[in-house]
């Protein structure tokens, strides 16, 4: 079963097994809330991890783990933006989200998405953007499956990405149903 979790230090191990499977793979793809800082300085890491003031650069944010509690691994992670600037209203939307290399093709981004729709439904966001490369098929697969539906592509420095919009208030999927603490 798939749970987030907030980092703490019992999950140090789980964290530094994961990120060094994925910053070997050398590919782009890790989100840039869980890569933005050096994750064997795990103190800093885990002070910096969330941004809790609007910086003028960066909005509040939270960062869950997606912790596989039957293999007790982390299979991913995802950051929520709680509210939008003007760059992430164009290209970065409401959620960044990643699974590592070795548990891809397997579902884990589907639930990821949905337990992080939960997550922004209980912050009180009611209409989630989401973004992917136009290339990155299964990504947008993900964001569908989770009643993303398609906006426009808008052109980036980084190449054109892929936009969506997620209606939180129409009680599909279950959201209606979900209990936990919330992030907020």
């Amino acid at each position: 079963m798939l749970r987030l979790v907030k980092l703490s230090h019992e999950y140090r191990d789980l964290l530094d097994e994961m990120m060094t499977e994925w910053t070997a793979s050398g590919e782009a793809i890790i989100p840039w809330a869980i890569r933005k800082n050096n994750f064997r300085d795990f103190e800093r890491y885990l002070r910096e991890l969330d941004i809790m003031e609007d910086d003028g650069a960066h909005v509040p944010d939270t960062t869950y783990f997606a912790l596989d509690e039957d293999r007790g691994i982390f299979v991913g992670a995802a950051n929520i933006r709680l509210r939008l600037n003007e760059r992430l209203l164009l290209c970065g939307g409401h959620i960044g989200d990643g699974i590592r290399p070795s548990e891809r093709g397997r579902g884990y981004g589907t639930e990821l998405v949905r337990l992080a729709l939960v997550k922004c439904r209980e912050c009180g966001i009611a209409r989630v953007l989401m973004v992917c490369d136009e290339d990155n098929r299964a990504s947008a697969r993900t964001i569908e499956k989770n009643g993303g539906v398609f906006e426009n592509v808008i052109p980036t420095d980084d190449g054109p990405v892929r936009r969506y919009l997620i209606d939180l208030t129409n009680g599909k999927n279950g959201y209606d149903n979900e209990k936990g603490d919330s992030p907020c």
